[in-house]
């Protein structure tokens, strides 16, 4: 069904109340998400992206009870990764003329994943634009590496709609569609997770790319994402937030992460916690263990943090492979300009605070001098170290 965004614009896509995680398993999704298509009907009629293969049955048959699929005169793709390309192969079946729109990359990328190289495809670039009547016209924006280099954004002018693609997206289902009929705390979560986790690596190009599109002097009404939300009550709301979240974002909190073995270490993580607590209560704190948190939700804490401490005790002369694999996430997602601490027990051999420190160093961090390594369970003295942790996190 298809639903009125403006004019003769409108919502295609698909809501999806069941999905649990993205990019494999990789991401995960607590509250849905959505795939948004959309459809413009002036004298040309678009169809800007499409959806997830598993839902490309149920899209093209929508699309159909419709409009007759010969009427669309092309196709605009934003990014060409399979939850905004998938229905492509099943309607290109039935329309295998119709022009695609999309930047050199993305052609790279569609046929690459689906292997049609005889698709009509019409490269584009920034500037570039297309008449489609009454006066308006679709102008094309790139938008490489935010975060494919095939990734592109479309504006409509007169109604002055930008069709962002992942750019001021959530994963997150909203019946409603729009962002001011979302609940707003589950709404700028998700959005800052969504920020933090995948396009946070980015984050000089995200910069760089508001100022090229504040220059173009576009007025922009309606922000539609292809996930999550629509803005269009104050819509650079979110714009304005990305350039905030995109300068080496922290607040005044710090998150400590850890995994244990016999409890030892948990022991550590609490007592670091208690002093940042003691000595600077307007901190925030917060303490996970990465074997019984979710991932993601643990790096947007970390995102917000100005600082963080990470243990693990030793185990076969390494760290905790549940450590191991979080700290290649966290060298994965390039924060910058926060401090780290290590800490960690130890039975026999004792490497963990020295591999630890070594690789947040390289994912970035700068690991203060103060630690706690303690030999077997935490006695009195080990406790004492970590007032001079939280010290050192506190910056006193």
């Amino acid at each position: 069904m298809k639903r009125k965004i403006k004019n003769n614009v409108y919502w295609v896509g698909y809501i999806d109340w069941e999905l649990k995680t993205f990019h494999g398993d990789d991401y995960s999704v607590n509250h849905g998400s959505s795939q948004n298509a959309y459809l413009i009907r002036e004298e040309k009629t678009v169809l800007i992206d499409t959806v997830w293969k598993p839902h490309s049955e149920e899209f093209v048959k929508n699309l159909e009870s419709e409009i007759n699929l010969n009427e669309i005169d092309f196709i605009v793709a934003n990014h060409g990764e399979i939850d905004h390309s998938g229905a492509l192969p099943l309607l290109l079946e039935k329309i295998p003329d119709v022009p695609i729109y999309c930047t050199a990359n993305c052609v790279k990328s569609l046929v690459g994943q689906y292997h049609h190289p005889e698709w009509n495809f019409k490269v584009v670039k920034t500037g570039d634009s297309v008449d489609i009547g009454n006066g308006k016209k679709l102008i094309f924006v790139e938008m490489r590496m935010l975060h494919w280099p095939d990734s592109m954004a479309t504006y409509l002018t007169h109604d002055n709609i930008l069709f962002s693609n992942d750019a001021f997206g959530q994963h997150f289902a909203v019946e409603e569609l729009y962002a001011d009929k979302a609940d707003p705390c589950l709404l700028w979560y998700e959005a800052m997770k969504y920020y933090a986790n995948i396009l946070n690596p980015f984050s000089p190009l995200v910069k760089k790319k508001i100022d090229e599109i504040i220059s173009l002097n576009l007025p922009i009404d309606i922000i539609a994402t292809s996930h999550g939300c629509i803005w269009r009550d104050n819509p650079l709301q979110i714009v304005n937030k990305y350039y905030e979240w995109s300068k080496d974002y922290q607040e005044n909190q710090i998150t400590i992460a850890y995994d244990t073995m016999w409890e030892g270490t948990m022991k550590l993580a609490h007592k670091i916690g208690e002093e940042i607590t003691k000595l600077s209560p307007d901190t925030t704190v917060k303490i996970f263990n990465i074997s019984k948190f979710d991932k993601n939700d643990i790096m947007t804490e970390v995102f917000k943090s100005k600082a963080i401490a990470v243990g693990s005790p030793t185990v076969g002369g390494d760290i905790l492979s549940s450590v191991g694999g979080w700290l290649d996430f966290l060298k994965e997602l390039k924060f910058k300009n926060k401090k780290a601490a290590v800490f960690g027990c130890y039975g026999w051999s004792g490497e963990n605070t020295k591999i630890l420190r070594e690789r947040l160093q390289k994912a970035g961090f700068s690991v203060v001098e103060p630690e706690i390594k303690c030999n077997w369970n935490p006695r009195l003295e080990d406790f004492k170290k970590a007032e001079d942790v939280a010290k050192a996190l506190l910056g006193l």
